[in-house]
């Protein structure tokens, strides 16, 4: 199918492109890799009278260390960090999850502020970006303000973006040293897709028990989220209670069901990657 009818327009900067979405208000979407809206505006379940692109933004695309943290401009591509050295060697999570986005070709068009604002509930990097505590810059005509991974999905393909604003950066404390780490997905054989994804990051302490661990979930229910509870379950407990931890993992989530998986089988899922992804991140952090 074709979409319907829209104008173009190319914004060289955030400020010029907020001042377009200002001006077209409702009628107005914008555009960056493409990838999520093409194909709802093909169908014609989006019809936007204007696109505004922000491609071109060049100060959107940076990734670099500012005050110790990491902060990925939103115009940064799935490919650039996967391959950043920076991300690699800091946030060695982000890196794995964004290397299991699609494939080589949506990798080097499609962006991390793109695909979190939308916020398809079976996209890769909200589970990292959770257990990563990562910060959500978002710039809007009233100005700029931070919000917290915990606090960024609302629900199914909802943010905490308003209308009129862009999200333009998110910033990440680097993970510490000897922190493990793991992003394992259940993928979907033609989308690749996260049918269900685990993000783990855990911390030994002296002892050999777990001192920290943060688990993000995608792919589950309507939003990502952090599994409090299997975090709670093994925090402070041996490594050997992961497999009793993960038992957790869908506890009190509304499992999607649709053509490619039930609900219980989601469910299912979701406890196996879990007991999965503890178990390599516990193994990281030993070594």
């Amino acid at each position: 199918m074709y979409p319907s009818e829209f104008e173009y327009h190319r914004a060289a900067s955030v400020k010029e492109a907020l001042a377009m979405l200002s001006r077209y208000g409702e009628d107005g979407k914008l555009i960056a890799g493409g990838h999520s809206l093409i194909p709802i505006m093909k169908l014609r379940l989006a019809q936007p009278a204007h696109l505004v692109d922000i491609s071109g933004v060049r100060e959107l695309a940076s990734i670099r260390e500012v005050d110790g943290k990491i902060v990925i401009g939103a115009m940064a591509t799935h490919r650039a960090v996967e391959t950043s050295p920076v991300v690699r060697a800091k946030l060695g999570l982000l890196a794995e999850s964004a290397a299991l986005i699609g494939d080589i070709q949506v990798r080097n068009r499609g962006t991390i502020g793109g695909s979190i604002a939308h916020a398809d509930p079976a996209a890769d990097y909200p589970a990292a970006i959770l257990a990563l505590e990562g910060e959500i810059k978002i710039e809007g005509a009233a100005g700029a303000r931070v919000v917290k991974a915990d606090d960024f999905f609302l629900d199914l393909m909802t943010t905490a973006v308003h209308p009129g604003e862009i999200v333009t950066q998110i910033a990440f404390a680097p993970i510490p040293a000897g922190r493990g780490f793991a992003y394992l997905k259940h993928r979907q054989p033609a989308s690749g897709f996260a049918m269900v994804g685990v993000a783990a990051l855990v911390a030994l302490g002296k002892s050999g028990a777990c001192e920290t661990v943060r688990v993000g979930i995608t792919g589950l229910g309507a939003k990502p989220f952090r599994a409090k509870a299997v975090e709670a379950a093994l925090a402070g407990k041996a490594p050997a209670q992961a497999i009793a931890a993960a038992a957790h993992a869908a506890d009190g989530i509304d499992a999607l069901a649709d053509i490619h998986a039930s609900a219980e089988f989601r469910a299912e899922l979701a406890r196996v990657y879990t007991r999965r992804a503890l178990e390599a991140a516990l193994a990281r952090a030993r070594s």
